[in-house]
């Protein structure tokens, strides 16, 4: 259990390790302050351009019991991140000509032909909708799909559930619609999900910490996740989500399953923050970026802040292929965003958004298992809000 550290003695883990990082006013003070509220026992923050790291800060623990400082090299579970990679690897071989986002998926995966919406009629769902969460797509579950050991072992078991909705209707976040996209790419590219990211964008981009299958040196410096004791307040460990355990005996799943740390997801944000491009190369087109950070989901309401307690801010929303993207700022956290912000957050707290207004991109890594909402955490309100007010000034 853990319940505070100092302020000064996470203080002096930060500066003493990483004193040589760039860092922004304000940020790891409020940081340490969520720490001292037991939301998290640490944070990496980030904050960049498209050239240039601003911001990069380590606060408080990746490992309470270890007394294992946070580091830029920490690994976490980025869970729901992963989807804007999977986005960006179909529109890869959108830019070579190999597919198109408009294409009905029963051109990649044949066994799509079949399948029927809920009143009966061919569903034809195209790429766009399986990665806007418009497609209505049933959700494999259950021991079978514990079982599974490529992605193509799914292939039937999203099948075999009923449909949600009619195709367009609606959105309805739904993880099958992302893992079918990263099957595509296996179908079209000749080569495991897994593999492709490795050879198309981890190594080109210089992120060789991020991936499905930790190694054992790379599972050494892997945050302990915890929750919140609703009785107590005390942080308490827990274990790894099931299904996302990073072991070779799993599909390399694209709607959440990629591990990374602060400095490799801000390597990807930085191409993203380029138009696409990073250190003078070219990974997506001005025409793919437009369909990762424009809406294609028309005027449905979309997003996680569909409810009173959020606001009923689904209007604020819309979706690209694998991001979110920010419509209109809303009070909280979207204050500080521009109108056309667009990024991702994760299961566990993670969150990374980028700002084209701006200019800049902000990274959150935390590992915080239980937040009511974790797009809506004050975590990430209060790390975004410094890293404006300093960049303001």
């Amino acid at each position: 259990m853990f319940r505070h550290l100092s302020l000064a003695v996470l203080s002096c883990l930060t500066a003493s390790a990483f004193a040589e990082e760039p860092t922004l006013p304000g940020i790891g003070a409020a940081m340490q302050e969520m720490v001292a509220k037991n939301e998290i026992a640490g944070a990496v923050t980030v904050v960049l351009t498209k050239d240039k790291v601003l911001h990069i800060e380590s606060t408080g623990l990746a490992d309470v019991a270890a007394k294992r400082p946070m580091t830029p090299d920490t690994l976490f579970w980025i869970a729901s991140m992963t989807k804007p990679i999977t986005g960006a690897a179909v529109l890869m071989l959108q830019d070579e000509g190999k597919l198109h986002a408009a294409d009905p998926v029963a051109k990649y995966l044949p066994e799509f032909a079949t399948l029927k919406t809920p009143s009966g009629q061919p569903a034809n769902l195209t790429i766009t909708q399986i990665l806007t969460h418009t497609s209505g797509l049933g959700e494999a579950g259950g021991p079978a799909a514990q079982q599974a050991r490529t992605l193509a072992d799914l292939v039937p078991l999203w099948l075999a559930a009923p449909m949600q909705y009619e195709p367009g209707e609606k959105w309805k976040y739904t993880q099958s619609g992302i893992n079918a996209a990263a099957r595509i790419v296996e179908v079209v590219s000749g080569m495991s999900f897994d593999a492709f990211l490795q050879q198309r964008l981890f190594d080109p981009l210089g992120m060789k910490d991020t991936t499905f299958y930790p190694t054992d040196a790379q599972r050494a410096r892997l945050v302990t996740a915890y929750a919140k004791n609703k009785d107590t307040g005390a942080l308490e460990p827990v274990p790894p989500r099931a299904g996302y355990e990073g072991t070779r005996n799993r599909p390399p799943q694209g709607n959440g399953g990629l591990y990374s740390t602060p400095r490799d997801y801000a390597r990807f944000c930085q191409m993203l923050a380029g138009g696409g491009t990073r250190g003078g190369r070219r990974y997506l087109s001005a025409d793919a970026m437009k369909f990762l950070s424009t809406p294609q989901t028309g005027a449905l309401p979309t997003g996680f802040f569909q409810n009173d307690t959020y606001g009923q801010r689904g209007a604020n929303y819309g979706w690209g292929l694998g991001t979110s993207i920010l419509r209109t700022p809303h009070d909280g956290v979207a204050a500080m965003l521009s109108p056309g912000s667009f990024g991702h957050g994760g299961a566990w707290g993670t969150q990374a958004w980028i700002d084209p207004v701006r200019g800049v991109a902000y990274v959150l890594m935390v590992q915080r298992a239980n937040f009511p909402n974790s797009d809506a955490s004050d975590v990430r309100r209060v790390f975004q809000q410094a890293a404006a007010d300093a960049l303001g000034k």
